[in-house]
């Protein structure tokens, strides 16, 4: 009876001190997964990106904040807008790569025509392959570094011992390399693999570049200074039309008082005015554009006729953005920034990114390397939007108008930064639709939200400032003696934007 009993209270003894220990080991688990959790957490945070370069292009390669699931595409972040990957990689922690440089340089250029492409995008996938792996081993350290300060912090909370110190901070920073070599290197295992079949930047995003464009049939426009390409913005839509005016100058609704007739009678240039309203990438500058009755050859193939210009300028995005679309919409519904419209403004501006891409890649390859604008669009609203409230633009709802306009504005930006190009931001502050003397035409006028013959003139200014810095663009003649006559530019504010329409620009 005895033993029976002493037997019952070892026994008891014993299930008791097991489950002490069972519960002491599951909080120990617990705590060493949520400490290597917030450590890596943390890591892919604020590990630094590690750039590779290759073949004229500098890329910096990260990675996407770790998610719960196994597999997915990585990011690419093109000129400020982030899209995923064509490429899906294994793991919850994936490549992010931003495109930081585009060099064409004759070099490169060589390589390529001697049959070096091969080797040239071998080693951009090498490269990719290298820098992620790079960016792997500082990830890990950086999350050990994570771990053994969180350690120490809470071991100085509970005022642990010396020798409990080291055992937890040896515990907690084995296990969160462990860990993070598991969903590192044993779940992402492929991901060099998958990196190294990059060859070029479509590769990622999945599209192939266009060919380049040919230059247009006929004689060449000598003489040309500055080549402008465009939309209505460009083209001056609404104001006064050109004089002797062609059909094409018509239908493309060509003006007098664009930004380039200011350029031409300011400077006596002899600048040749291509934008056309209603142009997109596509169907305008790379592509024939139809306007009625009329066909207008890609602008870009006309520009190469002029095999002396020293400049192009372009001012681009708003109908490929569909922004008359976006507006109308916005104006229509009871707020602008719903899901609905927010998701079709990212898809847009994701596609006008890649195709935008396509028009750098070929303005930077063109003959002779003549000297690139890119022209950002101004803001039209302002902070007084009473004139608007009866079209159903209020404040909240321009606000958002506002902030999409400069995410278009950042893509360009950004673009022309990448490619060595300049841009210019014109500044129509004070002078937006409601002030006394705007820069921009009302609801009423010919052309809603496009220049005034002011607001051309601003653009003018702004333009020729930038001009005046570009290296690769030849000092300005002296003017002619109509230049005399020019009206001059309007005085602008100092702060900039960009611009927008409720008709097709």
């Amino acid at each position: 009876m005895r033993v029976s009993s002493w037997w019952g209270r070892g026994s008891s003894r014993g299930w008791a001190r097991g489950l002490r220990w069972g519960r002491v080991g599951l909080v120990g688990v617990v705590l060493l997964a949520l400490l290597c959790a917030v450590s890596i957490w943390l890591a892919v945070r604020i590990t630094p990106v590690q750039s590779v370069s290759a073949a004229g292009q500098s890329i910096q390669v990260g990675a996407v904040q770790p998610d719960l699931s196994l597999s997915g595409p990585g990011e690419l972040d093109l000129f400020g807008q982030a899209m995923p990957t064509r490429p899906r990689f294994d793991g919850p922690i994936r490549p992010r790569l931003k495109l930081a440089q585009i060099t064409i340089d004759s070099q490169v250029n060589q390589m390529v025509g001697a049959g070096g492409r091969d080797s040239l995008e071998l080693t951009v996938s090498r490269q990719l392959a290298s820098g992620w792996i790079r960016y792997c081993v500082w990830e890990t350290v950086i999350a050990a570094g994570c771990a053994a300060v969180i350690v120490i912090a809470a071991a100085g909370v509970r005022r642990a011992h010396g020798r409990t110190v080291l055992k937890l901070l040896a515990v907690g920073v084995v296990g969160v390399c462990a860990v993070n070599a598991v969903g590192v290197y044993l779940l992402a295992s492929s991901t060099p693999r998958a990196l190294r079949q990059v060859r070029s930047i479509d590769d990622l995003v999945g599209r192939t570049l266009a060919e380049p464009v040919p230059t247009e049939k006929g004689p060449a426009l000598s003489g040309v200074k500055v080549v402008v390409l465009g939309d209505s913005t460009a083209a001056g839509l609404g104001n006064r039309p050109v004089a002797h005016a062609t059909a094409l100058d018509k239908a493309c609704g060509r003006s007098a008082d664009s930004y380039a007739a200011d350029l031409a009678a300011v400077n006596g240039w002899n600048v040749l005015n291509l934008a056309c309203q209603g142009a997109t990438i596509g169907d305008g500058i790379v592509g024939v554009q139809i306007r009625g009755s009329q066909v207008a050859a890609p602008q870009l193939a006309v520009a190469q006729r002029a095999t002396g210009a020293a400049a192009y300028i372009v001012s681009i995005g708003a109908n490929d953005m569909n922004w008359s679309v976006l507006t109308g919409l916005c104006a229509a519904a009871p707020v602008c920034d719903d899901k609905a419209s927010t998701a079709y403004f990212q898809e847009q501006l994701a596609t006008f990114t890649q195709n935008y891409y396509d028009l750098l890649q070929q303005l930077a390859t063109l003959p002779r390397h003549p000297a690139v604008l890119v022209n950002a669009y101004y803001e039209p609203f302002g902070p007084n939007t009473d004139c608007l409230k009866k079209e159903g633009l209020t404040t909240a709802k321009t606000a958002v108008l506002r902030s999409r306009l400069a995410d278009v504005n950042t893509v360009l930006q950004q673009g022309a930064q990448t490619f060595h190009f300049a841009s210019a931001m014109p500044d129509f502050t004070g002078h937006q639709l409601c002030s006394d003397q705007p820069y921009v035409q009302n609801t009423a006028d010919q052309a809603p939200l496009h220049p005034t013959a002011a607001g051309d003139l601003a653009i003018a200014l702004a333009d020729q400032r930038a001009l005046d810095t570009l290296p690769g663009f030849a000092g300005n003649p002296e003017p002619t003696s109509s230049a005399s006559s020019a009206p001059s530019a309007p005085s602008a504010p100092s702060s900039a934007a960009s611009p927008t329409g409720t008709s097709s620009p």
